[in-house]
């Protein structure tokens, strides 16, 4: 996995590994952005949190955003007036208002030094099709009373049609900012483990949450803030949400920045922003995103298309970093936060935060702690993950499960003989009558993987650009020798002994 700007200096403090059982008040499972902050307001409201995450704090999904604090979620308010109504469009621009304003003030309260800045958030096209989209848009700010206007130029030499500019949002150093929290956890006696994968989760008198190595956390109440949920239980998130990933590249430039976060909405998107870092401004560029495990072509690769596009239109000066990132996405493409199903009103979940994740992340954050207290939360009633709407949901229930049986059928297979694969590149054969998938390293050493995904049997596809095999189905994802790298899967691909 390629390291991001965010981890180049790394330096969140390790924990160990859970090592008996134990019990407190809300066992949290999944410790990026979402955990730590959920953990971080219970805590202060005096309740006693047992934090776990699979690998290291902040290190998945967190640490691999952009991280944009904003409002602007794409093209989204005009569709959302259109399908859920104007209060209820109002609700959900209004709390992601409110996690910008958390989020501030907890760098203002504690004096985090994140590169907290606010930032003008731009939408662009140069297609005239998606033009009249960002006109209404632009009518749907007015309703909505967001603060913005239209433009017709960018400080760019990209081609545009039309802009879109949603006034003081922010951007910032998001592992910065979890650092100082995580330390404040600490000193409240908060309980964090790392290295500890939760796999099940009993509902008795208590809730249990059951770890692979055997130990056991039992509370009143869980939170299941793992991106993609471990537990499901009958809630069916799997039938609900697809996965995608996305690509970034940092680099300097002879240019100075001027200012601004970018985001263009034709195919394929692209956003832009920058980031001081030990000295430079580094230009981050995004885009080139594409279903998870699902491929135009085999050598498909997002990274030297994103260089293109950079070459093009911007001076590059050096290339700094590469990453990719993974999100999921609603039916109705509002995150779902809330009690998991009625069956486990104990259970809470937050997912489906789209490309949005640092708002999304406070706003599930701050609406989980109100409801595991009983407090009143005016967002309650729309991000609650048993909602369904007649309109779009059920076109995309059945598009977005069509393409699913599609992809458990699949598996492309080759008859490539072992000598004959390069370096550095894997396939697919047929041994035994088992799909077997094989990775040959630099030092001419294959690696030998049942590509079955461990968590619902659909076959995996190499990813060359991520050197993994990653799950079209609901994007679990795992290294060239079976390890889990992403979920929801929670058990490695087995090894084939060739």
């Amino acid at each position: 996995m390629h390291k991001t700007i965010w981890q180049d200096n790394y330096s969140l403090k390790p924990f160990t590994a859970l090592n008996e059982s134990v019990s407190t008040e809300v066992t949290i499972v999944g410790g990026g952005m979402t955990g730590i902050l959920a953990a971080y307001l219970l805590s202060e409201k005096g309740v006693n949190v047992v934090l776990l995450e699979r690998n290291r704090l902040a290190q998945s999904t967190t640490g691999h955003t952009t991280a944009k604090v904003t409002a602007q979620h794409s093209v989204i308010y005009h569709e959302l007036i259109e399908h859920i109504g104007l209060e209820n469009t109002q609700l959900y621009y209004q709390s992601q208002l409110d996690a910008i304003n958390l989020i501030k003030t907890i760098v203002d309260d504690y004096k985090i030094d994140c590169d907290f800045e606010h930032q003008q958030a731009i939408l662009y096209t140069n297609e005239s099709k998606n033009e009249k989209k960002l006109l209404h848009e632009a009518e749907a700010y007015q309703k909505l009373k967001i603060s913005g206007q239209l433009q017709d130029e960018l400080p760019f030499s990209i081609p545009v049609k039309q802009g879109l500019t949603m006034n003081d949002q922010a951007q910032f150093h998001p592992l910065a900012f979890l650092k100082v929290i995580v330390n404040h956890l600490v000193k409240k006696g908060v309980k964090i483990y790392e290295n500890t994968t939760a796999v099940d989760i009993d509902v008795q008198e208590k809730t249990i949450v059951r770890t692979a190595q055997e130990y056991n956390i039992i509370s009143e109440k869980v939170i299941v803030a793992t991106q993609f949920p471990f537990y499901e239980a009958q809630a069916f998130y799997s039938t609900r949400m697809y996965p995608s990933r996305s690509y970034c590249l940092a680099f300097t430039s002879e240019d100075t920045y001027p200012g601004g976060m970018y985001l263009d909405i034709d195919q394929p998107k692209h956003s832009l922003r920058y980031v001081k870092h030990n000295g430079e401004n580094i230009w981050i560029l995004g885009g080139e995103s594409h279903k998870t495990g699902q491929y135009r072509k085999e050598d498909d690769d997002p990274y030297r298309d994103l260089e293109k596009y950079a070459n093009k239109h911007f001076p590059v000066q050096e290339w700094k970093y590469k990453w990719s990132a993974q999100d999921f996405t609603t039916l109705d493409k509002v995150p779902y936060i809330g009690v998991l199903n009625k069956k486990h009103p104990n259970v809470y979940v937050a997912t489906g935060y789209r490309k949005w994740g640092m708002t999304n992340s406070a706003v599930a954050a701050q609406l989980l702690t109100d409801v595991i207290l009983d407090s009143n939360n005016p967002y309650k009633e729309i991000y609650q993950p048993r909602r369904f709407h007649a309109d779009p949901d059920v076109k995309k229930f059945v598009s977005y499960n069509t393409n699913v049986a599609k992809e458990f059928a699949k598996g492309k297979v080759t008859n490539t003989k072992y000598e004959q694969i390069e370096q550095n590149k894997a396939t697919k054969t047929k041994i035994d009558g088992q799909t077997v998938g094989l990775y040959k390293d630099n030092n001419n050493q294959i690696h030998a993987v049942d590509t079955t995904c461990t968590h619902l049997g659909c076959e995996c596809n190499w990813n060359q650009a991520e050197l993994s095999w990653d799950c079209p189905c609901h994007g679990s994802r795992f290294s060239y020798d079976g390890k889990v790298i992403e979920g929801p899967a929670t058990k490695d691909l087995s090894q084939i002994d060739l």
